[in-house]
């Protein structure tokens, strides 16, 4: 099995927020039922990577089971309609505005921090480090629950062995990452689904993803993706872009 741990892997809130973001649910009504098998079904597309599943995110599944478990009773019909704290839901839903909040307040001060790197006090002398434009939402802006909706989307259209044989797999993820590089210098900026176009089957297309998930972690390749979470394009760093990463760090 291939396994990779990630830093700053996205909590288990940030999860349903994305769900709650990409599908345009109400906070307030959150479809418990729907929303539980969004999770369960992301927790068990971790596993089948081996993926390392934290425990926050188990203990999530259970609370969110519970919850939907409390929703199937029965309750007396009662006159007041607003959400309060009589509903299941109201510690989850209150858990998720604060860290929403939380979330907010961080990107603020995120931006607040980039803004100070291009403020100079008087007598500076050097000219100043003008930021290329990007295209597209740039790696800092996509979490890795983004990058698996677009992983997903693309599995569903590599076609499936209709028998399991049991055979040598002629790769690992220090081989797929060589082939990554090699194909973006050749290629340019190009989409995972066509990097993966001459794979021989899944568990190749599988193999190759985590050698993405290692070559950004590294910060070798910059990683877009399109707005609707369907897809993921990868691009090498430019020479001036590697410099400035040594600079700042």
């Amino acid at each position: 099995m291939y396994r990779v741990q990630l830093q700053n892997f996205e909590g288990p809130l940030d999860l349903l927020l994305f769900f709650i973001k990409r599908d345009e649910l109400d906070i307030y009504d959150i479809p418990i039922s729907y929303i539980t098998e969004q999770f369960l079904e992301y927790i068990r597309f971790l596993d089948e990577l081996d993926l390392t599943i934290a425990s926050e995110f188990i203990y999530m599944a259970g609370t969110l089971m519970a919850i939907k478990a409390r929703m199937m009773i029965p309750e007396p019909e009662s006159e007041e309609e607003d959400f309060n704290e009589d509903d299941p839901r109201y510690e989850l839903v209150q858990a998720l505005l604060e860290y929403k909040r939380y979330k907010e307040v961080a990107e603020e001060m995120h931006s607040f921090d980039k803004k100070a790197r291009y403020t100079y006090s008087r007598g500076y002398t050097e000219p100043d480090q003008v930021e290329p434009e990007q295209k597209g939402e740039a790696l800092r802006e996509v979490t890795l629950v983004d990058i698996m909706a677009a992983f997903k989307n693309v599995m569903k259209s590599v076609k499936e062995e209709q028998y399991h044989n049991i055979q040598r797999i002629e790769t690992d993820i220090e081989t797929q990452s060589d082939y990554v590089i090699s194909h973006l210098r050749k290629h340019g900026k190009a989409s995972f689904k066509q990097i993966c176009a001459g794979l021989a089957s899944r568990i190749y297309v599988i193999i190759t993803f985590l050698a993405v998930l290692e070559l950004i972690k590294e910060s070798q390749i910059k990683l877009f993706v399109n707005k609707n979470h369907t897809e993921f394009f990868l691009e090498l760093y430019s020479p001036d872009e590697l410099a400035e990463q040594t600079h700042t760090s």
